[in-house]
């Protein structure tokens, strides 16, 4: 069994490799320390059956790692392992399409089971949380959130995440060594895809990928 630990603290990765180290004595580890290691490590370790993600890293805006992750290696399960208990991101996150979520502050047995039933194809959900659907569409006219990104391509998603960013599309194109006009093409299909008509519209319409705003609006 192979895994991939995904997190910027190098202390609690060793920790989490300890513990998945005690439940599961010949797996084999892998670690990243960011979305763009994890994603390597995921195309040249090709036999990686789970990753574990920590949400908030240097860098990473909200579920913009998640959605990365998944847009790019779509059949490796994520387990989010987080600091965040708040219920709506937990709910958040497996709509963005986790496998599950464990909070860093769970016990051993917690942890081992959540990592055991998502290997199984099961959905691991905190206890206690019990709204798991989808919220309902309002209006009925949009597909949920998750839906709408699901349809992007890796590369879409990366340009998103840089139209999230405020990058223009000249600085798109030098980032991904691309044209003008292919990062056009691509704003035009994420435009078509999240069913908006602006690029204030994808920020607006994505505003639920970032999660630490309204945290901290919430907080204070």
């Amino acid at each position: 069994m192979e895994l991939l630990i995904v997190d910027d603290h190098p202390l609690f990765r060793e920790a989490l490799a300890s513990t998945i180290g005690l439940s599961y004595p010949e797996a084999v580890l892998h670690e990243a320390d960011g979305i763009a290691a994890a994603c390597a490590a995921l195309a040249a370790h090709r036999g990686i059956e789970l990753t574990l993600l920590d949400l908030s890293m240097q860098g990473v805006s909200g579920f913009d790692g998640l959605v990365t992750i998944r847009a790019r290696f779509p059949r490796v399960p994520i387990l989010v392992v987080s600091g965040h208990e708040d219920p709506r991101i937990m709910r958040e996150a497996l709509h963005h399409g986790a496998a599950g979520f464990v909070p860093k502050a769970v016990d051993k047995a917690t942890l081992t089971r959540a990592i055991r039933d998502v290997l199984s194809g099961a959905l691991s959900i905190p206890a206690g949380l019990t709204e798991t659907s989808p919220p309902a569409r309002g209006a009925g006219r949009k597909a949920p959130l998750a839906e709408r990104v699901a349809r992007l391509t890796p590369q879409q998603v990366r340009v998103l995440t840089m139209i999230r960013q405020g990058k223009l599309n000249k600085q798109i194109a030098h980032e991904l060594q691309v044209g003008d006009s292919t990062v056009k093409a691509h704003v035009s299909e994420i435009l078509r895809k999240l069913e908006v008509i602006s690029r204030t519209q994808i920020v607006i319409d994505t505003a639920a990928l970032d999660f630490d705003r309204p945290q901290d609006t919430h907080a204070g």
